[in-house]
């Protein structure tokens, strides 16, 4: 949950790294309903659509419970699997915040949740994409890793004045990522995750491309924040995209400031095609649909 463009420092009730109090004891039946209607709803469509990890962290964290998870419960048993917990913060933050946050292996959730009325599409995340959508995974030491190294890169990142590539890597993957599998293609995204709409489209749907996943080619795409997305990427493993987040960037950064952009719409020499996309719903015009 990161931003840029703020002015000023925290708002009034925040920390100095824009932490608040959770207050979970303040939630009303009626938040906590929502947050049951959405566990329920997803929990009922992931199997055999999301990978193996997060379903293995949803099962090991007990999101479900009473409704909206206390932060400090689940940052126990976050910390007992991979080092990590989870910090309420009042909202999107700015881009050193939040990088420094997942560089020293905490995750900012917002804490309010969307209402009835907004269950399948919001403008800022709420706690339910960023826990539900998000900690499972960081019960993965190996995506814990992957996280940490990503807060690290971004600090770097702004530092070269780069940090639109970094971002591209970060919507690709954590947000709207795919996985192969000997099953087929599985979710890992948090932004798929979290939307029982895009939990279809990501997998069924024959309009987005899904390209197997290279560095530089992903920090070459630019990325829809309105709507469905009109091309995925595909790890082969966690391991193997661990491993290519471990590698000095300097060298990308370098090349990548000769390279032109690549549109969304179209794949590219080269690609690793899992399915050429139709690009039939973008040209329709889409629609907001998806949290």
């Amino acid at each position: 949950m990161s931003a840029d463009g703020f002015a000023s420092g925290p708002p009034p009730g925040a920390r100095a790294d824009w932490t608040i109090d959770q207050d979970w004891a303040g939630y009303s039946p009626a938040e906590h309903q929502v947050w049951t209607r959405l566990y329920e709803r997803q929990a009922a469509l992931l199997p055999g659509r999301a990978c193996e990890t997060f379903l293995h962290g949803l099962e090991a964290l007990d999101l479900h419970g009473d409704g909206i998870p206390d932060f400090a419960r689940v940052s126990e048993d976050l910390q007992r699997l991979t080092g990590w917990s989870v910090v309420a913060v009042p909202g999107l933050v700015p881009d050193e915040v939040f990088f420094d946050h997942l560089a020293n292996r905490r995750f900012p959730a917002g804490r309010f949740i969307r209402k009835p009325e907004t269950l399948d599409y919001l403008q800022e995340p709420d706690v339910f994409h960023d826990v539900f959508g998000h900690v499972p995974m960081l019960t993965d030491p190996v995506f814990a890793d992957y996280m940490q190294a990503y807060g690290q890169g971004g600090l770097r990142a702004m530092g070269r004045g780069q940090l639109h590539n970094l971002a591209r890597l970060y919507w690709y993957t954590v947000e709207f990522g795919l996985m192969e599998t000997a099953s087929g293609l599985r979710i890992y995204g948090a932004g798929i995750v979290s939307s029982h709409a895009e939990s279809i489209f990501a997998l069924d749907d024959p309009s987005p491309h899904r390209i197997g996943f290279d560095l530089e080619r992903v920090m070459r795409t630019p990325y829809r924040i309105d709507d469905f997305q009109q091309v995925y990427f595909v790890i082969p493993s966690l391991d193997a995209l661990r491993e290519t987040t471990l590698q000095d960037f300097g060298p990308v950064y370098e090349r990548l400031k000769l390279a032109e952009d690549l549109p969304i719409d179209r794949a590219a020499p080269g690609d690793k095609l899992y399915s050429r996309g139709s690009q039939a719903y973008a040209e329709a015009g889409g629609r907001r649909a998806k949290p």
